[in-house]
């Protein structure tokens, strides 16, 4: 869980007029002079485990700890300030001592990582506190106007009903880096991007199923200090729907945990507004479709179906997943969606089936059976591809009910194989046929034999990536070499690296597998797992 960060931290005060004034040297504990200083207390007293909180900075000439020669006593002070939470302490020269501490309150500072400062001109403590104190507090009043903030920006959320695509632009502004809402099974559902990435390009989520999975918080919010994520869960611990991600390099501080958790509020009361205000349009229709995919030969499905305007016999049926990109600047409101695509449909006078399903839109269409099938949708998309950036995806048609839940699966893996930027050469309906490879693979869906295959072919690189830390990733490597196949000069620029850099990761990676990556069958083997595991993980 994010840690509160109440005020100034030791380094910034190091740096304040004041401090600098007094020629300070930090001696024993540097690496933790990030921590944060809650307030400021000056004392003589070896004893001051009663006087003290967790964030306190202690300021003292040291006249009244214990003599030099005293290890023990000299230990016991600074457990205590440990033992309370102290930020570190401040030892002025002059009075007690005047040229260097003794070495035994050196090192158990430097053995417990407690900041130990020194003071070389002699300065006032009371203008030290005051400063820091004011800062402490102006800290404290940005952190109140920014809490009152984010309380008024989810209430004015609330009260117009806001929809997801306006509660995540709004935690966008109130974070100031990239938000992701994901579901329960670790796919993205939204993304927007953070300040650094203006162009809304999608390199935060490389990888994404992957790591997500691997990120686990204990509690409704955390920090992953690996990923640099806040994660929060959307729904209660027994029935989570997704999480809200936000990326957040350092701690986040209170402030971003309270977006965090009003965002995931406000995205929960919309769910249970939005299930209980849908129209009974969508609501029948979902009713409808889950019939005719669990009981198709139910004749009470069938009855309804005819009373709703979707005729069964002699139809041929297509199922169709409309999907808002992520990663754009304006994402694609599916409410406005499926108005456009129910627009579409009665203007083509094509029966369909228009429902909302974990943030896609999934469409049945009833085509008479003389018809082509596949021409009519394409029709449909024709109209709606003008007016939202969504991707497409259609399964194949089907001649009986038998197959509508086929056809819905099938349109579903289209989707999640489907690539999620837009290119130039992109058919207006993504289908099996179109997608060659990644259609293949979105056939075979969760086959375990897919996933052997996969850590077959790349456990050894990602054992050695963990291994190594973020000195160097050969599985991005390989993925380069293998996205830019008839240059290596623009595989090595992709990741920023020199050509002799890129050559020497592509060495240890044949070393490690054993194998030549010039060999096209070893190409094309590790192209497959790494299409596989961007499709799966």
């Amino acid at each position: 869980m994010a840690e509160v960060t109440p005020g100034v931290t030791l380094q910034e005060a190091l740096a304040l007029p004041t401090f600098r004034r007094a020629a300070p040297r930090v001696v024993a504990g540097a690496s933790a002079t990030d921590r944060p200083i809650r307030w400021v207390h000056a004392t003589e007293r070896p004893d001051v485990r009663d006087l003290l909180r967790a964030g306190d900075l202690v300021l003292t000439m040291g006249t009244g700890l214990p003599d030099d020669d005293d290890t023990p006593g000299l230990t016991a002070f600074v457990d205590e300030l440990v033992d309370v939470g102290s930020a570190g302490v401040v030892v002025e020269l002059g009075r007690r001592w005047t040229t260097a501490l003794p070495g035994a309150l050196v090192e158990a500072c430097e053995r417990h990582g407690l900041p130990l400062v020194v003071l070389d001109r002699e300065t006032r403590f009371a203008a030290l506190a005051q400063e820091i104190g004011e800062r402490v507090v102006d800290h404290q009043l940005t952190e109140l106007r920014e809490a009152q903030r984010v309380h008024e920006t989810f209430t004015e959320l609330s009260f117009s009903q806001a929809g997801p695509v306006e509660i995540l632009q709004a935690v966008q502004r109130l974070a100031g880096g990239p938000v992701v809402v994901e579901n329960a099974q670790h796919r993205p559902l939204d993304y927007f991007a953070g300040p650094d990435d203006p162009t809304g390009s999608a390199g935060f989520l490389d990888g994404w199923p992957a790591r997500s999975r691997r990120v686990e918080v204990t509690g409704r919010t955390g920090w992953d200090a690996a990923n640099g994520w806040l994660v929060t869960r959307l729904g209660s611990a027994d029935q989570a729907w997704g999480r809200l991600v936000i990326g957040s390099p350092a701690a986040p501080p209170q402030r971003l945990v309270a977006v965090a958790e009003r965002a995931a509020a406000a995205l929960a009361l919309h769910r249970l507004h939005d299930r209980d205000r849908g129209t009974l349009m969508r609501r029948t229709h979902l009713e409808l479709l889950t019939g005719l995919t669990e009981t198709p030969d139910s004749d009470e499905v069938l009855h309804r179906c005819e009373l709703a305007g979707f005729p069964i016999r002699r139809r041929s049926f297509v199922g169709l997943v409309v999907r808002p990109r992520i990663g754009t600047s304006a994402p694609a409101d599916l409410d406005e969606v499926a108005a456009t695509v129910v627009r579409a449909t009665h203007g083509l006078r094509l029966p369909a089936l228009v429902c909302e399903v974990e943030r896609d839109l999934r469409v049945l269409v009833s085509a008479p059976a003389p018809a082509d099938a596949d021409e009519l949708v394409d029709r449909v998309a024709a109209r709606v591809r003008p007016h939202h950036d969504v991707v497409l995806a259609a399964g194949r048609a089907v001649s009986d009910r038998a197959g509508i839940a086929r056809t819905l699966t099938e349109a579903g893996q289209v989707a999640d194989a489907a690539p999620q930027s837009r290119r130039d050469f992109d058919p207006d309906v993504h289908r099996l046929a179109d997608l060659h490879l990644r259609g293949l693979l979105a056939l075979l869906g969760d086959d375990e034999r897919v996933r052997l295959f996969v850590d077959r072919e790349l456990a050894a690189l990602r054992r050695h990536d963990r291994a190594d830390g973020s000195r160097t990733d050969l599985v991005a490597a390989l993925r380069a070499l293998l996205t830019h196949p008839a240059s290596k000069t623009e595989a090595a620029a992709s990741l920023h690296l020199s050509r002799a850099a890129f050559y020497d990761r592509l060495a240890r990676i044949e070393a490690i597998l054993g194998a030549d990556l010039d060999d096209p069958d070893v190409r094309v083997s590790l192209h497959v797992a790494l299409v596989a595991d961007d499709l799966f993980s």
